[in-house]
């Protein structure tokens, strides 16, 4: 298989895999698949976050590369009568995007595709067509005609929901549609990074770090940073994409194919000074396009990062995407495969010296 379709089915694996926060495994199970070749050393938290280390020279500084394994979904909370589920979102959700959308519940018998329930619009009065449904109004048909018979099909208050779409290459065959870009693109970012470091000398032990629960609180980036107590610290994920129709420039620049984002400012962390120079000033020097990010309303693992220990210098890197935090999302090749290069490019020319600088700039 040529590599680029070695690429492709691994983003694939990626993005098809289920797991909403504190229900992982199939996710991580994939990215260990793809990762643990490239690996000197495999490890996890507690919580679950994936851990694969690659040593450069052994005692050198210690660089954090995060992606993470969750993707926003659905909890179920209860199994009405009539075996229609009640769900809390878990994650970020926007009511209008979530009607009429199939899911997949993960149950104990395996998983069983559901619809997100809505009234035909015949029946609407015209006041309340104007009105978008409230989340704590919606439920999730699965076809069950009772409650009973809802449990004998394995589904129990607390299993997983998840959006269904599966990866697909677009007739443009650099624009990838797939359902959890994000943060599936920043673990392929982690693997794909150690996989090109493979046989290249660097003065580092790089830690290609899969997380748990971002969605839900930055919580397992925080476990793993105090796992491993890293000197530079990198959150790659995705970022806004804002060029498309209705988004103004004030709400975001970005254009998907002009190369990842550098987040200056975020929800969650102020970006270090003297990394982001150091990064931004290692892209020009090796003429990998970049654009600017800032985002008032969100945040990336670096808020967790950055506050580990006793404070590490810590980045996002994320890749510009279309429709996050809805059932699709849109993301250009290049951007990818340059974020990897960029990372490549860092984890070469850092080393004791340059951590120290970037540190006490």
């Amino acid at each position: 298989m040529a590599e680029k379709d070695q690429t492709l089915q691994m983003l694939k694996e990626l993005t098809d895999a289920n797991g909403i926060p504190g229900n992982e495994r199939e996710a991580r199970e994939v990215m260990s698949k793809h990762i643990t070749p490239y690996a000197d050393e495999m490890t996890s938290d507690n919580l679950g976050s994936l851990i694969a280390k690659k040593t450069g020279i052994a005692g050198g500084p210690k660089v954090m590369i995060t992606g993470h394994l969750d993707e926003i979904g659905f909890m179920i909370t209860q199994i009405d009568e009539k075996g229609f589920l009640k769900f809390e979102t878990v994650g970020g959700w926007w009511n209008q995007v979530m009607l009429a959308q199939r899911v997949n519940v993960m149950t104990k018998k395996g998983n069983i595709v559901g619809i997100i329930g809505s009234k035909p619009p015949h029946i609407l009065p015209a006041e309340q067509r104007k009105k978008p449904v409230e989340i704590k109004d919606m439920f999730i048909d699965i076809g069950a005609s009772s409650k009973e018979e809802a449990e004998t099909f394995g589904v129990r208050p607390g299993d997983s929901v998840v959006p269904i779409c599966d990866f697909t290459v677009m007739n443009n065959e650099k624009l990838l549609m797939a359902k959890a870009w994000d943060n599936r693109i920043g673990c392929a970012i982690a693997i794909e990074v150690l996989k090109q470091l493979e046989n290249v000398d660097h003065a580092n032990e790089v830690y290609g770090v899969g997380a748990v629960q971002e969605e839900v609180g930055l919580r397992g980036a925080q476990t793993a940073a105090h796992k491993i107590q890293p000197d530079i610290g990198f959150a790659v994920d995705v970022g806004i994409a804002g060029d498309t129709p209705g988004v103004s420039d004030n709400e975001a620049i970005a254009e998907i194919g002009k190369g990842p984002q550098i987040v200056v400012y975020d929800r969650s962390m102020v970006s270090h000074k003297g990394l982001r120079e150091f990064v931004t000033d290692i892209a020009d020097k090796h003429n990998i396009p970049y654009q600017y990010e800032s985002m008032s309303g969100g945040g990336t693992d670096a808020g967790s990062i950055h506050l580990s220990g006793d404070g590490v210098p810590t980045l996002a890197v994320t890749v510009p995407t279309r429709y996050i935090h809805t059932h699709a999302a849109i993301l250009h090749r290049d951007d990818f495969e340059n974020a990897v290069k960029l990372m490549v490019e860092v984890v070469k020319e850092l080393n004791e010296e340059t951590v120290k600088k970037i540190t006490f700039d």
